[in-house]
């Protein structure tokens, strides 16, 4: 069974008919057919960004999907978690990778997760296969 991990960048291009790759990420939605993990960081970086009046219920559905679906599976903050992608964000001081995207690789990593759902090509510069192409503004 395919597995990946799901980013922010997918679940803003999923919930925003105004994203650049929102048609990639429809489209992908409808044939992904492994399980997409994701984590409450990417969850709490989504939720910021939809923090808006208007957007918030579209959060809210996708959160409360992630959580009863069997297709998702959402890591749950952790120190360890965080502890790890700090040192990883301390430590890459040559790369403007996020601290939740820090966080994300560790959590890949310790997975065994190679593929992520997201156009990010932080995630590549990570050494991750990403399954969203890159829109270029």
């Amino acid at each position: 069974m395919n597995i990946a991990f799901a980013d922010t960048f997918y679940f803003i291009a999923l919930l925003s008919r105004r994203d650049r790759a929102h048609a990639e990420a429809i489209e992908f939605d409808a044939s992904y057919l492994g399980r997409i993990v994701t984590s409450d960081w990417v969850l709490l970086e989504l939720a910021d960004a939809f923090s808006a009046v208007d957007n918030r219920q579209r959060f809210a559905t996708l959160f409360d999907f992630a959580a009863i679906s069997e297709g998702y599976e959402v890591v749950r903050a952790s120190d360890a978690d965080f502890d790890a992608g700090l040192l990883l964000y301390r430590s890459r001081s040559d790369k403007e990778w996020s601290l939740t995207d820090c966080i994300s690789f560790t959590i890949m990593h310790r997975l065994g997760l190679h593929d992520a759902i997201t156009g990010d090509q932080h995630f590549a510069q990570a050494g991750f296969n990403i399954l969203l192409p890159r829109i270029v503004p």
